[in-house]
């Protein structure tokens, strides 16, 4: 149980990042993941990171710059613009459904409008999840120039939508929904320089 904890990434690295150890079973058609983080970092930066062998953008949190977030799924990236905060951290709610592609997102627990991506996709297993890097290969291929500094921490992934009410529990990590992997049971490897802290 990580409740009270954060993953700290205390330096731009090309190796440091932790991975999600969990063996997803089947394909999803839907999902939805949240997380917080904290950072000053301007330039781009990955957050999490779902990674196939035919796929290394199978899904993708991405902050290209301040005040963006993208979401990729099957290599095609949905940007959605927020409020440019200094010194808060940031809590993120994305969702995903194959039937009609609508992708909902949420920040600081607020639904912004929902928008479209990758209509009848589905997203494959067996998969290589990661906090801190983005993959561009399976379970590697870092690049430290993407690489997150800060802290993460509430991180969680479900195989079905999520609603408003499911966002504001996870903030605060009392998840309504029994989530694939969650912070209060959140199965995990250190790799580099990561350090899981109060």
């Amino acid at each position: 149980d990580l409740k009270n904890s954060v993953f700290v990434f205390p330096q731009e690295s090309q190796t440091a990042h932790v991975q999600v150890a969990v063996e997803l079973e089947l394909p999803l058609n839907n999902f939805s993941v949240c997380l917080r983080s904290f950072t000053d970092l301007r330039r781009p930066y990955s957050l999490f990171s779902y990674a196939t062998r035919k796929q290394s953008n199978e899904i993708l949190l991405f902050k290209p710059r301040p005040g963006q977030y993208e979401l990729t799924v099957g290599s095609k990236p949905l940007s959605f613009t927020v409020p440019v905060t200094i010194g808060e951290s940031e809590h993120v709610c994305v969702s995903w459904e194959s039937s009609t592609g609508i992708v909902g997102f949420w920040f600081n627990g607020k639904p912004w409008p929902r928008k479209g991506l990758q209509k009848g996709y589905t997203v494959g297993v067996p998969a290589s999840i990661v906090l801190g890097q983005d993959q561009d290969s399976f379970g590697g291929g870092f690049d430290a120039q993407q690489s997150f500094v800060g802290e993460i921490s509430s991180v969680y992934m479900w195989d079905r939508g999520i609603s408003n009410w499911d966002v504001e529990s996870a903030m605060y990590d009392h998840p309504n929904e029994i989530p694939i992997f969650g912070w209060r049971n959140f199965p995990n490897n250190i790799v580099g320089e990561v350090y899981l802290k109060p």
